[in-house]
C-alpha cells in the first residue's frame, strides 16, 4: 500500500505543461561527467502522479541475488521504441528533450522506463545504466520526478565522497557526458515516513 501523495503548495492547479527548459542548470563532474537540473519543470506534476499512479500497468519483478532471489522493492513499466507512452505529456517532454539535447547527444530519446517508489521501503540500489551502449559510450538519461522528493544519490566508481540531489513535484534531472560509466547513482529506502515517487527515465536506443 502507497504512502498518500502530498501535494506541493508550489505546484498549482489547472493544465499539465512543460516549462522552457533555459532555466537548467549544470553541474560538471569528474572524468567528463555532467548532471543538469531543471527544478519544475513540468507545472501539475502532482495531477499527472495521480493519472499514471492509477493508470499505468505496473508490475513487480524478482531478481537472483547472491543465493536466493528477491522482490525488486519498486513497481516498473517499460514503454519501448514502438509503445505509445501513457500520457501525451510524456511524448511531449521526450520530444522536447529531443530538440534541447539534440547538438549534444546527437540522437533523439526514444525510450521511457516508469518506477514507483511506493514509500521509503521502495529503492534503488547503486548502478549505472550500463546495458547496452551505456557501458562504452557516452550518453544521457533525463529522469522526470513526479511525487514526493526522495534523495538522489551519486558517486565517483573510482572512489570519492557523494553528492546529493532531491528531485521531486515535477524536476527534470539529467545524467550526460560519461555519467553511466564513470558515476553511479541511487534512491536510497528512508526510515522516514516518505510519500510516494515516480521517476520517468528517458532513454536513448540501447541504453538501460
Amino acid at each position: 500500500m502507497s504512502t498518500p501523495l502530498q501535494g506541493s503548495l508550489l505546484d498549482g492547479f489547472g493544465a499539465i505543461e512543460l516549462e522552457p527548459l533555459a532555466g537548467t542548470r549544470r553541474t560538471h563532474l569528474t572524468e567528463g561527467a555532467w548532471v543538469d537540473l531543471r527544478p519544475g519543470w513540468l507545472r501539475g506534476a502532482d495531477e499527472l502522479f495521480d493519472r499514471l499512479a492509477t493508470t499505468v500497468p505496473w508490475y513487480g519483478e524478482r531478481r537472483p541475488m547472491y543465493d536466493r532471489v528477491v522482490e525488486v522493492p519498486r513497481l516498473l513499466c517499460f514503454y519501448g521504441e514502438s509503445e505509445p507512452l501513457p500520457d501525451p505529456v510524456l511524448t511531449d517532454a521526450r520530444s522536447a528533450l529531443s530538440d534541447h539535447y539534440r547538438n549534444e547527444l546527437g540522437e533523439p530519446f526514444r525510450t521511457a522506463g516508469l518506477c514507483y517508489y511506493r514509500d521509503g521501503r521502495d529503492s534503488v540500489a547503486w548502478h549505472g545504466d550500463t546495458l547496452g551502449r551505456g557501458a562504452v559510450q557516452d550518453t544521457m538519461v533525463a529522469i522526470l520526478t513526479l511525487g514526493a522528493p526522495r534523495p538522489l544519490l551519486l558517486r565517483p566508481r573510482s572512489g570519492g565522497p557523494s553528492l546529493r540531489f532531491r528531485p521531486g513535484h515535477g524536476d527534470l534531472f539529467v545524467m550526460g557526458g560519461s555519467c553511466q560509466r564513470t558515476w553511479e547513482h541511487a534512491v536510497p529506502k528512508s526510515r522516514r515516513a516518505t510519500g510516494p515517487r515516480i521517476s520517468i527515465q528517458f532513454r536513448p536506443r540501447d541504453v538501460r
